[in-house]
């Protein structure tokens, strides 16, 4: 992965990715000026772009103020997807000297958590570029797996050498072992993706509750899901699973649980538990009556 070496650039991209489209706009700032200043709005998880162009050596400066205490911006530089400056870890403020020519874009949105909840935010996005004129090229179609907050629930391997597979690695990091190495096309259950040793890292897990690791997010697709195997035809299985979960997960929360939904898979199928009077759920992976993971998804995620 290579690494942009700029006194303030130390940041790499972290955003949504979802399956909503990006509001791309391109910023023109008033004749005379060298800066502009924008008010808008998002919701959920929406996100928007904008877009100029700038010159290698002029300097950057962009603030914003919002309603909302879960909504930030990013800075990505010309042709990549790997941000100069990530706002969920840097607060609302970013000056900084630019490494290329050509268009960068500064892109807002909502934390996933807060986007989940379909909360809105109100900006006021102050863009200022010193030394030397703007340019005005053609913005970018990004469609990388570069969201650290949000994205697809499955993701797709994509853009891996001819010949070669990615390897998918027990951990966020290029030394960790690697589980298995899989080819272009293969379609994996998106678990969340973080910053590890400069780069976004992906934790993914195969449909069929199999093998759970890491890949680097830049080999990441969005992906529809794959078709979903058909519970077996007795039910007893089934009613052995969603029993052992039952118990599993009201051993740990200790209050009141119900089935809210049954998911075959010959590996480890899932069960869907509500908790308390308000059904909080809870997800449990379980094979032949024996309990593998219990996890909460109240606030799946949230990172």
């Amino acid at each position: 992965m290579r690494k942009i070496a700029y006194l303030l650039l130390i940041w790499t991209f972290a955003t949504l990715a979802h399956a909503d489209e990006i509001d791309v706009q391109r910023v023109r700032f008033p004749a005379g000026q060298t800066g502009t200043t924008i008010e808008a709005a998002i919701k959920g998880y929406s996100i928007k772009d904008y877009i100029l162009g700038a010159n290698a050596g002029q300097r950057m400066t962009v603030s914003m103020k919002t309603s909302n205490g879960a909504s930030y911006f990013n800075v990505l530089p010309a042709n990549s997807e790997t941000a100069i400056f990530v706002g969920s870890t840097s607060g609302n403020n970013f000056e900084g000297v630019l490494p290329a020519n050509g268009d960068y874009r500064i892109r807002v949105y909502l934390m996933r958590s807060a986007a989940r909840r379909n909360e809105t935010a109100k900006y006021t996005l102050s863009i200022a570029i010193h030394g030397g004129s703007a340019q005005n090229p053609a913005p970018a179609n990004p469609d990388y797996a570069d969201g650290l907050s949000g994205g697809p629930d499955f993701w797709q391997v994509s853009g891996v050498p001819a010949n070669d597979a990615l390897n998918i690695r027990s951990g966020p990091s290029a030394s960790s072992r690697i589980l298995i190495s899989v080819p272009n096309g293969t379609v994996f259950r998106n678990l969340g993706c973080k910053m590890a040793g400069g780069q976004r890292w992906c934790q993914l897990q195969q449909p069929d509750r199999g093998v759970r690791g890491w890949a680097a997010g830049r080999y990441l697709r969005e992906a529809a899901a794959p078709a979903t195997p058909r519970p077996p035809a007795a039910s007893n299985g089934a009613n052995v699973d969603q029993k052992a979960c039952l118990q599993a997960v009201a051993k740990v929360t200790s209050n009141d649980v119900t089935v809210l939904s049954y998911e075959f898979s010959e590996a480890n199928s899932e069960v869907i538990i509500g908790v308390g009077p308000n059904r909080a759920r809870w997800r449990c992976l379980v094979s032949r009556g024996r309990v593998a993971d219990v996890m909460s998804l109240t606030d799946e995620g949230a990172l």
